[in-house]
């Protein structure tokens, strides 16, 4: 793992998953964070350890939790808008608008919200950073019963695309589908009946052969990413698994 003492990383859905991986993954790094989500954050508040809670539907609250983020550390390295939701899952036909509505809203809005609070506090301060978005394999193979992450990924790669045309000399940006992850997702997932999700046995078996990622894993590979010169790509839509 990197040497991270000198950084300042932002996380959205921090209290659980990928977000609460990649959280522990860089205070072990050194570095100094900033965590929202709508529970209890995965780490206690500390010198070190900004917490908050908010909806990441909420614009005004991510503003808010961005400008707090730079006041307190003076700068953010790196944001990584990793909060969403996988609900509803089933055919198309049997989902109630306002279920996928709110999926729509989290994993679509949630993020635009994150990438637009992120860069307005650069460009105020005449800053750079790297912004990560967290996408999934879902973005680029549509799978029955997921109509609505599925479309919902798809609008986090092409919505980073736009701003990485849009911000190009004052941020990086990534969206990062980051494998299959030993999560409280995964295990959701592998509890649908084949109606729901017809796909259900192909997770069912990458867990079985312990093909699933650690989130701290996975976390310290998207940290790397973003600061190893090393592991640097010119891509935009990236896919670990490739």
């Amino acid at each position: 793992m990197i040497d991270l003492h000198d950084r300042v990383i932002a996380i959205t859905g921090a209290s659980r998953g990928l977000g609460a991986g990649i959280a522990r993954a860089a205070l072990a790094a050194g570095a100094q964070l900033a965590l929202c989500s709508r529970g209890r954050a995965g780490l206690e508040a500390s010198e070190r350890v900004l917490t908050e809670r908010l909806d990441v539907r909420d614009a005004d609250a991510m503003r808010h939790f961005a400008r707090e983020a730079f006041e307190r550390f003076g700068r953010v390295d790196l944001w990584i808008n990793n909060a969403g939701a996988l609900e509803p899952v089933g055919p198309l036909i049997d989902i109630e608008p306002e279920s996928f509505r709110a999926l729509i809203e989290t994993n679509v809005l949630g993020v635009a919200w994150g990438c637009r609070a992120y860069l307005r506090e650069l460009r105020e301060r005449d800053q750079r950073g790297v912004l990560l978005n967290i996408s999934s394999g879902a973005a680029r193979k549509a799978y029955r019963g997921w109509s609505g992450y599925c479309a919902s990924k798809a609008a986090v790669d092409r919505l980073s695309e736009a701003i990485a045309l849009e911000e190009a000399e004052r941020v990086r940006v990534h969206s990062v589908a980051p494998g299959v992850i030993a999560t409280a997702m995964q295990a959701a997932i592998r509890e649908k009946s084949p109606r729901e999700f017809p796909d259900v046995g192909r997770f069912i078996e990458l867990e079985q052969r312990g093909a699933l990622l650690e989130p701290e894993a996975a976390g310290a590979a998207l940290l790397e990413l973003a600061f190893d010169p090393d592991k640097r790509s010119d891509e935009v839509c990236i896919d670990v698994r490739d």
